[in-house]
């Protein structure tokens, strides 16, 4: 491993983007491009910025001598999209079944904060981790989309058109409402997906 694929590596680990990167530098974005693809190397003053930005040493930077911190077993941003991911999903579920049992506002409330406790599961995962953070951000959304969105989007249906709290979709009158509910929330959905699939391949 070279210095251009050191600089990568940080880079990616951090989740930031060449533009992001090139912003706490002091450089713009093409010099950044020009470190990762061996065009050109950093100047002694940029290294040692992005070795504070990056808490790592120089020596790592330009020779990729690690110390005992980089020799430590790193923190997969993975783990915790996957633990945010169930968690978001039982919230989801509970809610559903809370409100067929009760019919009450418990139940999005219910659901609500264990979505929340996910969320925070995986903001919590973006800041400490340092391995595969911008792939697992990509993942959380791309999946995550389908289970946040769906409980406050029945809501909205729900109580404009029967005047109830419910958390997924009721059948009422005009029937094509429950239709164009499901075309909505997919579109919606798929668009998100599409969205994090076209910025994983722009990387």
């Amino acid at each position: 491993m070279n210095i251009a694929d050191r600089i990568q590596n940080l880079r990616k680990s951090k989740g930031i983007s060449q533009e992001e990167l090139a912003d706490k530098v002091g450089v713009s974005r093409q010099a950044v491009s020009k470190w990762e693809s061996e065009q050109s190397v950093p100047d002694l003053d940029k290294v040692i910025i992005m070795s504070d930005y990056f808490e790592v040493t120089t020596d790592y930077i330009l020779r990729g001598i690690e110390n005992k911190k980089q020799a430590d077993e790193p923190v997969d941003a993975n783990i915790f999209t996957i633990v945010a991911t169930v968690l978001n999903f039982i919230g989801l579920i509970m809610s559903c079944v809370i409100w067929y049992e009760e019919q009450t506002v418990m139940a999005l409330v219910v659901g609500l904060i264990i979505m929340a406790v996910g969320c925070s599961v995986f903001a919590i995962g973006q800041s400490i981790s340092t391995k595969n953070g911008i792939k697992a951000k990509r993942a959380f959304w791309a999946l995550n989309c389908w289970l946040l969105g769906f409980a406050p989007l029945s809501f909205l249906y729900n109580m404009l058109l029967h005047g109830m709290n419910a958390p997924y979709p009721l059948l009422g009158n005009p029937i094509v409402a429950f239709p164009v509910f499901w075309l909505v929330y997919i579109a919606g959905c798929l668009g998100i997906v599409f969205i994090q699939a076209k910025a994983r391949r722009s990387e």
